[in-house]
C-alpha cells in the first residue's frame, strides 16, 4: 500500500517512518509511505502558505491554492482510495476503521496546521473525516502518524508474529489480557500458574477471562454490544 502525506512542517516526522515494524514494512516493500512539502507548491517569495482569517479571530489558516495544487499534483500521478483529513468533527479512528484501512491501496492524508484549513479545500476533495479524540493538537502531522502506524502494523507479513497484532486490544472489542515474561518471579510477585502449565486450552480460557474482566474494568463501553 501507499500513504502519501501533505504537510506544512514535513521535518516533524523525522525518521518515525525508518524505525520498528513500520520501517521494516517499508524496507520489505508491504508499504510506501510518501511526505509531501506544502511550502513546495507555494508561488510567494517567502513560501508562504498560510493567512489571516477572514472574519477576525486569532490564528492563521492554510491557504486554499498552495494546498489545491499539491492535492491536484498527486492525482496527477495515481488515484486514491480515500482523502483523509483530521479534523475534530471527524468520525473517531478506532481499530475497526483501521483494520479496513489496511485492505487499501493508495490513500492521501492532507495535514492541518495552525488554525485550520480553509474550508473550501476540505468541502471540495475530503473523502473521509477522521478524529483521533476530543482534544486538539498542534497539526494533522501526529495523527497522521499514528493512523500509518495502526494501519501498516497489520498488513499481512508486517510482524514477523501475524497473530500478534490479531490479539491485539480492540480487535475483538476487547482489551488485550495481562502478559508476562521471564522471571516466572521477580519482586515476589509470580506468574500465574496456568501460563506455565502448558494447557493451550486452559491458557485460552484464561486469557479471554481475563481480557472480559480487564475490559469490564476499565472501559466497560467496548462490552455494549
Amino acid at each position: 500500500m501507499r500513504i502519501d502525506i501533505i504537510t506544512a512542517v514535513p521535518k516533524v516526522f523525522g525518521g518515525f517512518f525508518n524505525q520498528s515494524v513500520i520501517g521494516k514494512a517499508i524496507k520489505n516493500g508491504l508499504a510506501e509511505i510518501n511526505i509531501i512539502d506544502l511550502r513546495d507548491f507555494s508561488e510567494g517569495k517567502y513560501r508562504q502558505i498560510d493567512d489571516s482569517p477572514y472574519g477576525g479571530g486569532a490564528g492563521m489558516i492554510l491557504m486554499p491554492k498552495p494546498l489545491h495544487l499539491a492535492i491536484a499534483s498527486c492525482f496527477k500521478e495515481r488515484t486514491y482510495d480515500e482523502v483523509i483529513f483530521f479534523v475534530p468533527e471527524g468520525e473517531k479512528l478506532d481499530q475497526e476503521t483501521v483494520n479496513h484501512y489496511s485492505g487499501q491501496k493508495n490513500i492521501l492524508i492532507v495535514c492541518g496546521h495552525y488554525k485550520g484549513i480553509d474550508q473550501r479545500i476540505v468541502d471540495a476533495y475530503s473523502t473521509k473525516l477522521i478524529s483521533i479524540g476530543d482534544f486538539v493538537v498542534t497539526g494533522g502531522e501526529i495523527p497522521a502518524a499514528l493512523f500509518t502506524d495502526a494501519v501498516i502494523r497489520v498488513l499481512p507479513g508486517a510482524i514477523g508474529n501475524e497473530i500478534s497484532a490479531l490479539e491485539d486490544s480492540f480487535q475483538d472489542s476487547l482489551l488485550s489480557p495481562p502478559v508476562y515474561t521471564r522471571p516466572p518471579e521477580y519482586l515476589g510477585l509470580k506468574v500465574p500458574e496456568v501460563l506455565l502449565s502448558g494447557d493451550h486450552k486452559k491458557i485460552l480460557n484464561w486469557k479471554l477471562e481475563k481480557a472480559v474482566d480487564k475490559t469490564k474494568k476499565y472501559r466497560p463501553d467496548l462490552l455494549k454490544d
